[in-house]
């Protein structure tokens, strides 16, 4: 049966993976404590003006959690790959794209996620409007989960090397920049008073469209990278 073969092998997946980012949680915390430390130059850097900090808020933020979520593409595969439980993916009697669909879920459960989760008061720190924090943190919900369907094709890519993480990140960028223009985008046009919801569809449906073909391309690079 394979529904509940999918299923078990899904919850394997994810109880065996949280448990190592409980494990790791100083490393996990890394990205939250960097996001948290690039916005809080940004107020120190232009001084008590509240106008022109509120003006780029939401460029900010994007940006930091975007740099802050490439701290940990690197870590996707790398430590499968090196002890060998990636192999062992390969060889389960499951498709590998769901296997790595659910180590997806949880790169933006224990990445992402977190990091929304601050971001109303990383938006006190530089002064973001208050009626504009909603649709930040709508923008954030549909494109961080973009941003680790995006980076684990490019982590993918790199797994077979020794040392990715400069090239991890020069691959990844540019590929990230479009969900950073629609996400930062998407808040300045509702603070100008002009229509966003288009804007937050398209993104919405790169989303959607990312949530079925990554987890393909990142397996089918995977055999690749071990072949």
């Amino acid at each position: 049966m394979a529904e509940p073969s999918l299923t078990r092998a899904a919850r394997a997946m994810l109880v065996r993976d949280l448990k190592l980012v409980w494990r790791r949680r100083g490393d996990a915390a890394q990205p939250m404590l960097f996001a948290v430390l690039v916005v809080s130059l940004f107020p120190l850097a232009l001084g008590n003006r509240p106008e022109l900090l509120a003006g780029m808020a939401a460029g900010v933020l994007w940006v930091a959690l975007l740099l802050a979520s490439l701290l940990t593409l690197d870590r996707l595969f790398r430590g499968d790959a090196e002890d060998g439980s990636l192999e062992q993916m390969l060889l389960a009697p499951v498709p590998l794209a769901w296997l790595i669909a659910i180590r997806i879920l949880v790169h933006w459960l224990t990445t992402a996620l977190p990091l929304i989760a601050i971001v109303p008061l990383l938006a006190q720190l530089i002064h973001l409007p208050s009626h504009l924090l909603g649709i930040l943190l709508l923008t954030l919900l549909v494109g961080t989960p973009l941003l680790s369907l995006v980076g684990a094709v490019v982590a993918a890519l790199t797994v077979g090397m020794r040392s990715s993480g400069m090239l991890l990140g020069l691959l990844a960028l540019p590929l990230h920049v479009p969900v950073l223009v629609f996400g930062a985008g998407i808040v300045t046009a509702a603070e100008q008073g002009l229509p966003w919801q288009g804007a937050l569809l398209l993104m919405a449906a790169g989303l959607v469209l990312s949530l079925v073909l990554a987890p393909l391309a990142a397996a089918t690079a995977v055999r690749i990278a071990l072949t």
